[in-house]
C-alpha cells in the first residue's frame, strides 16, 4: 500500500492558499462595506437620541412627554381606549408607524435594483431607479406630512392629555421639514451603498452628528423655542446631510457614470421601484411591529409600569446591538447583488459563506459578553433596583434574540441582494404572526409568565424566522438567481436607450 505523501501535492497547497486569499479578500470587502454602515447608522440614530436627550434636561415633564410621543412620527385612528394603559398603547402603535416612516424599508428596494444594474455595468440604471425611490418616497410623505399637521387634535380625540396632545402636535410639525428630507437621504444612502462609496456616508453622517448637538443645544436653551427647537433641530440636521451627500453626488468623480440628470422615462417606471419596494417595507416592518406589540400587551399585564420599562429597556438594546448585523447585511447585500449582476454565481456564493461566518462569530461575542455583563445593563437605564433586577432577568432571553438577530440581519440582506424580499415577507408574517405572537399570548398571559412570557413568544417566532431564511439561502439556486439579475438588468437597456435619446 502506498503511503501518504508527508506534505500535499503542489496542486492541493496553490488550491489551499487561493481559498485563503479568497477568504481574506473577501473578508475585507465586506469589512470596508459593513464597518462603517454599523457607524452610519449609529449616527443616524444619536441624531434623535441626543435631541430627546436635551429635551429631557428643560423643567417640568410635559416637555419629554409630549416630544416622546411626537418622535414616534404617527398616530394611529380607528381604534378605541378601553383599558387603563392608554398612553402605552398611544406609544407602541406610534412606533409601529414610526419604522415605515423613516421609508427604510421602501428604499431596500435599491439595495436590490442599484446592486444589480451596477454589478451588470448598466451605471445608467442607477440613477433611474434612485429618481423613481426619491418621487415615491415623497409621494408617500404628502398624506402622513397632513396627518402630522393634525396630530395634536387627533390625540385629544383618542384620550391623550391635552396638554400633551397640545405639545406633541407642535413638536411633530417641527419633524415636517425632516420627513421630506428623509425621503432623499435613504434612497441616496442606498445609492453610494451599492457603489460601495461608504466613506462618503459616514463622513457626512458623523459631521451631521457634530453639528447637530451644538445646533439642538442653541434652539433648546438659547432661541426660547425650548422642546420644539429639538425637532426643528433635527429636520435642519437632516437636510444638512441631503445637501452634503447631494454636493458629493455631483462633485465626485466617483460617481461620473452613475449620476444622470432626470427624465421622462425615470418617472414612468415607479412600477418597477414598487414590486420590489413593498416587499421590502414588508419584510422589515413585520418583525418590528411584532417587537412593538409586545410593548403593547405588556401594558396589559400586572403591574404595567414594571413590565413596559423592562421591555422598552430590552427592545432598545436591541435595537441598538442590531446595527452590528444591520451593517453586516448591508455589506452583505451589496456584495451578493454585484455578483449576480455581473453574473458570477460563485462569487455570490462565496459572500454569503463569509458574511455569515462573520455574523455568527459577531453574534456569539456579542450575546456572551451581554450575559456577562447582564447587572450592568438595567444599570446603564435606571437606578431602580426592582428595574434592574428585573432586567438581569431577562438578559439570557436577550441574548437568545441577540443571536437570531445577527442571523437574520444578515440573511435579509443577502435576500435584498438576491432580490426575493416577497419571500421574506412571506417568513416574517408566518414566523411572528401565526407563531411568534400567538405563543407569546398564551404564555404570557394564559400561562401567567409576564414578560418573560411574551418575550419567549417573540423569540419562537425569531427562531423560525432565522431557520426559514437559512433554509431558503442554502437551497437557493445561485445560477438562476444571476440569470434573473441579468435579465433585471438587460431589460432596462431600453429604458436607458430612450433616456439618452431624449437629453441628446
Amino acid at each position: 500500500m502506498a503511503e501518504a505523501p508527508l506534505l500535499p501535492r503542489k496542486d492541493q497547497g496553490d488550491a489551499a492558499g487561493e481559498e485563503k486569499g479568497y477568504w481574506r479578500g473577501e473578508t475585507g470587502k465586506l469589512a470596508y462595506l459593513a464597518l462603517p454602515m454599523v457607524a452610519v447608522s449609529l449616527s443616524q440614530y444619536a441624531v434623535q437620541v441626543s435631541s430627546n436627550m436635551m429635551v429631557g434636561h428643560l423643567p417640568g415633564v410635559l416637555p419629554l412627554s409630549s416630544a416622546a410621543i411626537a418622535t414616534s412620527l404617527a398616530s394611529v385612528s380607528g381604534f378605541s381606549l378601553l383599558s387603563r394603559p392608554y398612553l402605552l398603547f398611544i406609544k407602541a402603535l406610534n412606533n409601529i408607524l414610526e419604522k415605515f416612516v423613516k421609508q427604510i424599508g421602501m428604499a431596500s428596494a435599491l439595495e436590490t435594483l442599484c446592486g444589480q444594474a451596477y454589478g451588470a455595468k448598466q451605471y445608467h440604471n442607477l440613477g433611474l431607479h434612485t429618481y423613481r425611490a426619491i418621487v415615491t418616497l415623497l409621494v408617500v410623505c404628502v398624506p402622513l406630512s397632513l396627518l402630522w399637521v393634525f396630530m395634536g387634535k387627533i390625540l385629544v380625540l383618542i384620550g391623550q392629555d391635552p396638554l400633551i396632545a397640545h405639545g406633541a402636535g407642535r413638536y411633530i410639525v417641527w419633524l415636517i421639514p425632516g420627513l421630506f428630507a428623509n425621503a432623499l437621504i435613504q434612497p441616496i444612502t442606498k445609492f453610494l451603498q451599492s457603489q460601495s462609496l461608504i466613506v462618503p456616508l459616514l463622513l457626512s453622517s458623523v459631521a451631521t452628528l457634530a453639528l447637530h448637538v451644538p445646533l439642538c443645544w442653541v434652539l433648546v436653551f438659547r432661541t426660547g423655542m425650548g422642546y420644539t427647537g429639538a425637532a426643528l433641530a433635527i429636520s435642519v440636521s437632516y437636510w444638512l446631510n441631503v445637501a452634503m451627500l447631494v454636493v458629493y453626488i455631483v462633485m465626485s468623480s466617483s460617481c461620473r457614470e452613475t449620476r444622470t440628470p432626470p427624465t421622462i422615462k425615470a418617472f414612468r417606471g415607479v412600477g418597477v421601484f414598487l414590486r420590489l419596494a413593498l416587499p421590502s417595507a414588508l419584510m422589515m416592518c413585520l418583525e418590528w411591529w411584532s417587537f412593538e406589540l409586545l410593548i403593547l400587551m405588556s401594558g396589559l399585564l400586572p403591574n404595567p409600569e414594571l413590565q413596559t420599562s423592562v421591555l422598552s429597556i430590552c427592545l432598545t438594546s436591541i435595537t441598538l446591538l442590531f446595527t452590528i448585523p444591520f451593517g453586516l447585511g448591508a455589506g452583505g447585500s451589496t456584495r451578493v447583488a454585484n455578483e449576480l449582476g455581473a453574473g458570477n454565481p460563485e462569487g455570490a456564493r462565496s459572500a454569503v459563506r463569509v458574511v455569515m461566518s462573520i455574523a455568527v462569530t459577531e453574534a456569539v461575542i456579542v450575546s456572551g459578553t451581554l450575559l456577562l455583563s447582564r447587572r450592568l445593563l438595567g444599570h446603564a437605564y435606571s437606578s431602580e433596583d426592582q428595574v434592574v433586577s428585573a432586567v438581569a432577568a431577562m438578559v439570557p432571553l436577550v441574548c437568545i434574540t441577540v443571536v437570531t438577530d445577527g442571523l437574520q440581519g444578515v440573511l435579509s440582506g443577502i435576500a435584498r441582494g438576491c432580490g426575493w424580499q416577497h419571500v421574506g415577507a412571506y417568513i416574517n408574517l408566518g414566523s411572528f404572526y401565526l407563531l411568534g405572537i400567538p405563543m407569546a399570548m398564551l404564555l404570557g398571559f394564559v400561562l401567567n409568565m409576564g414578560a418573560k412570557g411574551l418575550w419567549i413568544g417573540i423569540i419562537c417566532g425569531s427562531i423560525s424566522q432565522s431557520t426559514l431564511l437559512s433554509a431558503v439561502t442554502f437551497f437557493t439556486d445561485w445560477q438562476k438567481m444571476a440569470d434573473k439579475a441579468r435579465e433585471r438588468s438587460l431589460s432596462e437597456k431600453a429604458t436607458e436607450s430612450e433616456s439618452r435619446y431624449l437629453l441628446e
